[in-house]
């Protein structure tokens, strides 16, 4: 999969994400819309609202209506790093999730996620933000992902390099 070589650009947009609830669930620092619609198949747009209650998520959407659980979520960056709790949470959500033989990995669509992440990074600083991100949870990918990733990785530092060049 080759980028576009057509500038990033920032987009800041009204987030479509609530809290309902008085405690804050520690997982909940990692709910993300763009998560939520590789989760569900869906476009930014499709979503209504996003409910953060204590124990669940709940996502209201164009032809959706569905609770999530917090640990479906991957990490991001600028929020608190994650937390051996935090892994400890996914595992057991990925053993009950996935068939035996995939137990206590991630669900395929966190390359995916991450990858994405990777073509809307802004510079090479936050690029290796991402890659250090998940070099903390390389337990969540098999090799095959995390080969996958680190390609994904190489060929959006040549895109930025190139991007800098020539901007001169």
């Amino acid at each position: 999969m080759l980028s576009s070589l057509k500038p990033k650009v920032l987009v800041i947009r009204e987030s479509k994400i609530v809290h309902k609830s008085a405690i804050v669930h520690p997982l909940a620092r990692f709910v993300t819309e763009e998560a939520i619609c590789l989760i569900f198949q869906i476009s930014i747009e499709d979503i209504y609202t996003v409910e953060c209650w204590r124990y669940m998520v709940y996502v209201h959407g164009k032809g959706l209506s569905k609770f999530v659980s917090y640990a479906d979520f991957p990490p991001i960056l600028g929020v608190k790093p994650p937390t051996q709790s935090d892994f400890i949470k996914w595992r057991r959500r990925w053993r009950k999730q996935h068939e035996p033989h995939r137990h206590k990995q991630a669900p395929q669509w966190w390359a995916k996620f991450f990858v994405d992440e990777f073509c809307q990074a802004h510079s090479e600083a936050m690029l290796n933000s991402w890659v250090e991100l998940i070099e903390l949870i390389q337990f969540a990918f098999n090799p095959e992902k995390l080969k996958e990733l680190q390609n994904s990785y190489h060929q959006e530092k040549l895109v930025l390099s190139r991007e800098v060049f020539t901007d001169f």
